[in-house]
């Protein structure tokens, strides 16, 4: 049970959020029965099992199983020697349950990881999407203080400044942790390298990027124009036809916040990368937690070539998709480890 949250309820709840510590320090710290809890506080066991589900549903209790028999353990080590990743959490899943409900049981363990993760006085990055839509969703409200959740790349496109699906997702993850939201209200892909460069002079966007730069914490999944369930920078209308014909024919293989790199990790010239909102991928390479997280076989070539170039030090995947990465890349080959070469 994590006891150190600074949940702040309205007045009338306060009874409630202090009955349910009360009940779930008694249940987890003494190991004391419901009947015992009852009868010691003088209430129904239903009232008691009720507060424990309280505690649960609110965020006042985290419960984590270590089991030395779990067979995932053995495809983290393997992920973690084959990519020199310093963290890996592979997630069992029905294979025959789809894409999905892969995504979904990904999404919940990656909001469950967040919880632990996210403290006071740290900054936070975003690179919204499907995934990290999903992964909001399932977030438990935690209070922290001097917390900052800014945006990593723009998501205006030529019908609006304003996306109301990314917007939607930097709001709701800072409204989870009493946060600062900083959203990045440029577009997603400028029509010309030199607007952006005029733009990134000026100084509101300036303090945003130097924002960006402070990040203790980045989340953030790998576009796949392949993935079952698509990527909403390839299927929101973001590329013209003849950008995402310009960055195949650049042999682009995935982005991770709208920023485009090849099988072995090389980006810087890539024509579109030019044009694009997104932060220079060295961004990822030495943030304290770059956490990727991928669910889905289409989502395979990209997340290989992103771990080629370096840009992950944390992966949460599903254990179909983490299989297949392995079996996809060879030790022999050179995705055997993160690139240390000029990229």
């Amino acid at each position: 049970m994590h006891h150190d949250k600074q949940i702040v309820p309205s007045t009338e709840d306060s009874a409630q959020y202090i009955n349910a510590i009360t009940v779930a320090r008694l249940y987890y710290y003494q190991d004391m029965t419901t009947t015992d809890i009852a009868r010691e506080l003088n209430l129904s066991r239903s009232k008691v099992s009720r507060l424990l589900s309280f505690a649960r549903d609110n965020g006042l209790v985290e419960i984590h199983i270590n089991d030395p028999r779990d067979h995932p353990q053995q495809i983290e080590a393997e992920l973690k020697q084959r990519f020199g990743l310093p963290q890996a959490h592979v997630v069992s899943v029905r294979e025959s349950g789809g894409e999905r409900e892969w995504l979904e049981r990904v999404a919940s363990h990656a909001a469950s990881y967040l919880n632990r993760l996210v403290q006071s006085n740290m900054v936070i990055g975003l690179a919204w999407g499907n995934t990290v839509n999903e992964i909001v969703s399932r977030l438990t409200p935690k209070s922290t203080v001097n917390v900052e959740v800014v945006q990593l790349n723009g998501s205006g496109n030529t019908h609006s400044m304003s996306n109301a699906f990314s917007s939607e997702i930097i709001m709701r993850f800072a409204t989870n942790y009493g946060a600062r939201p900083q959203p990045f209200p440029v577009p997603a892909f400028f029509d010309y390298a030199e607007t952006k460069t005029a733009l990134w002079r000026e100084r509101s966007v300036r303090r945003l990027v130097e924002l960006q730069q402070r990040c203790d914490i980045l989340v953030y999944s790998v576009g796949a124009l392949a993935a079952e369930v698509p990527s909403q920078i390839h299927s929101g209308g973001y590329l013209d036809p003849q950008d995402l014909q310009a960055v195949t024919e650049a042999g682009a293989v995935g982005d991770i916040a709208t920023v485009f790199f090849r099988a072995d990790g090389s980006y810087r010239d890539i024509a579109l990368n030019s044009r694009t909102s997104g932060p220079d991928l060295e961004l990822f390479r030495h943030a304290r937690h770059s956490i990727c997280v991928a669910s889905g076989r289409g989502k395979v070539e990209g997340l290989r070539a992103a771990l080629r170039g370096g840009f992950v030090n944390e992966l949460i995947i599903d254990e179909p998709t983490a299989r297949l990465l392995l079996e996809s890349s060879p030790p022999e080959s050179p995705e055997a480890g993160p690139a240390g070469a000029q990229r």
